[in-house]
């Protein structure tokens, strides 16, 4: 794997615009973001600030490749080959691939998968990059027993867990990882506070080797202790404009 430079960008959006067609009301667009303009480098974590609405998960979306965009670029910089990839182009198999090797993601909230348990949720990204089973599996107890989740529901199926539990899970799986991008939507909103300090510290851990971090907190004392950088996204905001 090529060096990489310390000194560029992870993540480079520039001109990205989106907007949603509303098809059962004959077609209206809703203009959502338009010339979002930023980007994340190595150890930086850069929060997307704002009101509710202006759009910050849309942003969010958009760089993991879950929503399309208008316009506008999203270069990505692939762990493999150092090289920038546009994930705006909207190509699947580069989508999946930018997935895998370079870009992670916790959203806000698990979708589990009947029947398969906390631990195999949780050590799946080590597996399908070749991790062997055993040894995913442990570093998967590894981070649930640190995220405090009860040993006892670690071979139980999340889908039968409370809300905070469902989180801790989904957290542990987004962070077992060792992806150089890594999406932070809203991590610790159904947390409570003994758990936001584990992930603030793992949040910080993962700063300290150079990972770069997209994320949205609207608990402002975990913003606070994390955040190196809070682009206010009111300035993207294309309803505000139109």
């Amino acid at each position: 794997m090529p060096d990489m430079d310390t000194s560029a960008p992870l993540l480079d959006v520039s001109s990205v615009a989106k907007s949603f067609t509303m098809h059962l009301r004959g077609g209206l667009r809703l203009p959502v973001v338009a010339n979002v303009a930023f980007t994340v480098h190595p150890g930086e974590c850069v929060v997307l600030g704002g009101p509710s609405g202006v759009g910050k998960s849309s942003i969010l979306r958009m760089v993991y490749g879950n929503y399309a965009v208008d316009a506008g670029q999203i270069l990505v910089r692939d762990q493999t080959t150092q090289e920038m990839a546009d994930l705006a182009t909207g190509d699947p198999r580069l989508v999946l691939d930018l997935r895998q090797n370079s870009i992670g993601y916790v959203s806000q909230f698990l979708r589990a998968v009947p029947r398969v348990s906390a631990l195999d949720v949780v050590a799946e990204p080590l597996v399908t990059r070749g991790v062997e089973r055993n040894v995913a599996t442990s570093r998967a107890g590894e981070m649930l027993e640190r995220l405090n989740l009860p040993s006892a529901l670690f071979t139980l199926p999340p889908a039968t867990f409370s809300g905070g539990e469902k989180q801790r899970v989904n957290i542990a799986r987004g962070f077992i990882t060792d992806h150089p991008i890594l999406l932070l939507d809203e991590p610790t909103a159904s947390l409570d506070a003994a758990n936001r300090d584990v992930v603030v510290a793992m949040i910080k851990e993962k700063l300290g080797v150079g990972t770069a971090i997209l994320g949205i907190f609207h608990d402002i004392p975990v913003r606070e202790a994390v955040a190196t950088r809070i682009i206010d996204v009111s300035a993207f905001s294309a309803r505000e404009a139109a």
